[in-house]
């Protein structure tokens, strides 16, 4: 496991110790940053550089892999939530690995009580949300509902979600509508974006 892009790219990455966190193969990390990449260049054409001032969310953290992939590649700032003790020490771990603790925080608690404000938790706007629970997590669909009714999206977010192939999403999540989808294997990647009002 490795950085593949940006000013950290080919810097190891420290994995899980346990099969408990399925980590986010470079195949399917490429192909997740190659889609958020385009949807980025789509929206601002005219940006000079493609993640200036971008403020990422990872949510169900485990190593810290795709926040940190978002801040090698220039986002602004990376919050980090996970509620296993083991997996925010990773994280933290990861972060000075790379040289990028600077630019992120790690939230070591529950991914509803840090959407929902609790504890210290996470305060948006973000521009991009990356989501990678347990394939077959049911609260993740409760989840995605909390984030879309939330104030932690900026009006252009991206959502984009990992998930097993078996337990495909809706194509809209209250105002989250799905934009695309690709499949990897037994992994799919949805990207979501807030409904125009």
């Amino acid at each position: 496991m490795r950085v593949i892009g940006g000013v950290a790219r080919g810097r190891p990455l420290k994995g899980p110790s346990t099969q408990a966190t399925r980590p986010t193969s470079d195949k399917v990390k490429g192909a997740i940053f190659s889609m958020v990449e385009a949807e980025l260049m789509r929206r601002h054409p005219e940006a000079g550089e493609l993640w200036e001032g971008i403020r990422t969310l990872d949510l169900y953290a485990g190593s810290g892999a795709l926040g940190i992939e978002a801040l090698s590649r220039g986002a602004a700032w990376a919050d980090f939530v996970d509620d296993s003790v083991a997996s925010c020490r990773l994280i933290r771990y990861n972060l000075e690995l790379t040289g990028l603790a600077d630019r992120a925080r790690v939230h070591c608690t529950q991914t509803h009580r840090a959407l929902a404000g609790e504890r210290g938790g996470v305060a948006g706007p973000y521009q991009l949300t990356v989501v990678d629970a347990p394939y077959g997590d049911p609260l993740v669909l409760s989840m995605l509902d909390t984030l879309g009714r939330s104030s932690l999206l900026a009006a252009d977010a991206l959502v984009v979600v990992e998930h097993g192939r078996r337990a495909d999403l809706p194509a809209a999540v209250d105002r989250l509508e799905r934009r695309q989808q690709k499949r990897y294997g037994d992994t799919l990647v949805s990207i979501y974006r807030p409904a125009r009002t």
